[in-house]
């Protein structure tokens, strides 16, 4: 059967393109175009298949022949096709980040029911061949400028969390960006300091991280980029510390400046033996997982509207820094991923236009304000600006925005 022998050779074919060098990144994306192969093969081999074996069948019949040939032959492809559907799924399935949980989910769920199964293996097929043909591209462009080395700024940089976050080597919680940076010549640093504490008791941690780092390495000085509530514990270590002098730069994203109005709201909401028992819960729990002295409620009142426009107005720019904010909004509730499309209408309806958790005036400060348009229909949030989800957001390319972002950098001096 010569389509058996077929089938066969594409599947080797493929098995073996597994581990020939490719011009590609990664191992990890030489599986992805593998299994996406594979599930584009599929397909149509399945279909050419049925074909052939229905036209068997009518012919056996036709003829009266024995049905032996025809149960064989049937077999076989069964067989092949199986090993092509399966070597392509869990390779995409095992490699894929577009792919999601959702998707992940739905396709495993709709498997055994026709046509849905192939509806939904369409999809997944659309979404790993779009992931790889945009890694791929970015390979080719951070190979082609790689000599130029456009993040290598003169002082190294520091990246600060947010709000309810460690920094860790399982769980970046900038995503995709840090590598990005770092193959276009950035050196990186990370704040690793409480995930949930006042904004002055952060901004003091802070501090003593800067001076290590600048001692250890002898750097001199370091360009801070921030996200969230670490933005605001950068200008209390500008403005009460003794290490302002070894900052150079200080970009905040996506920070409320001037507070959350649904901070306040949460605060007047819920009681106070409520409020204990959530900040209980949150303190034990990051303790296991590297915090000294986690505050949950330190963290969520330094946040009120209130307290952040006080503070705004009782810390000036600092002299000798460069100084810039970062914002971008979210067009509706279901561009974001949980919890920020429950939070984006609450946030909404206090604060206005928003990220979903920061309203959008709250973002500018600084000697440049850039804000991050919205993505088509969909817009940016909160956790897009820092690369949270990892996902390719059609329109915004996080990762290049931060290529951009740390060569201005460079290109000041900085």
């Amino acid at each position: 059967d010569m389509l058996v022998y077929a089938l066969i050779a594409f599947v080797i074919m493929n098995l073996l393109s597994m581990i020939t060098p490719r011009t590609l990144e990664s191992f990890r994306m030489r599986v992805l175009s593998h299994g996406t192969t594979c599930l584009k093969a599929f397909i149509p081999v399945t279909v050419m298949s049925a074909v052939y074996h229905i036209g068997f069948l009518v012919f056996t019949v036709v003829n009266s022949l024995e049905w032996d040939m025809l149960l064989f032959s049937a077999l076989m492809c069964t067989c092949v096709l199986a090993v092509l559907f399966w070597n392509g799924i869990i390779c995409v399935y095992c490699t894929s980040v577009q792919l999601g949980i959702k998707h992940r989910v739905i396709g495993i769920v709709l498997g055994p029911f026709f046509p849905f199964n192939l509806i939904m293996l369409y999809k997944i097929i659309k979404v790993t061949s779009v992931e790889f043909v945009f890694e791929k591209e970015k390979f080719i462009i951070n190979k082609e400028r790689a000599d130029k080395q456009i993040c290598k700024t003169t002082y190294p940089l520091l990246l600060v969390h947010g709000m309810f976050f460690r920094d860790s080597k399982y769980l970046n919680y900038w995503g995709r960006i840090p590598g990005e940076l770092e193959k276009n010549g950035a050196v990186i640093y990370y704040g690793e300091h409480q995930s949930a504490s006042s904004v002055r008791e952060c901004a003091l941690e802070l501090a003593e991280r800067i001076k290590k780092i600048v001692s250890d390495t002898g750097c001199e000085k370091l360009n801070i980029i921030a996200h969230s509530k670490g933005g605001l514990d950068c200008r209390e270590l500008l403005a009460v510390t003794d290490a302002a002098k070894y900052v150079a730069s200080l970009t905040t994203v996506n920070s409320p400046h001037r507070g959350c109005k649904f901070a306040d709201c949460l605060l007047d909401t819920f009681s106070e033996s409520m409020q204990t028992k959530v900040a209980n819960t949150y303190n034990a729990a990051l303790s296991r997982l590297g915090d000294t002295n986690p505050d949950f409620m330190k963290a969520v009142r330094d946040l009120s509207s209130s307290v952040c426009t006080e503070r705004d107005a009782a810390t000036p720019l600092p002299d000798g820094v460069f100084t810039q904010s970062i914002g971008s909004k979210l067009e509706r509730a279901m561009g974001g991923k949980f919890p920020l499309n429950y939070s984006y209408h609450l946030v909404k309806h206090f604060d206005g236009a928003n990220d979903g958790l920061v309203g959008e005036e709250s973002f500018k400060w600084g000697d440049n304000y850039i804000f991050v348009k919205p993505s088509e229909k969909r817009g940016i949030s909160h956790a897009d600006m820092i690369d949270l989800n990892r996902e390719n957001i059609s329109g915004f390319d996080v990762r290049e925005f931060y290529v951009k972002l740390v060569s201005e950098l460079k290109e000041r001096g900085l």
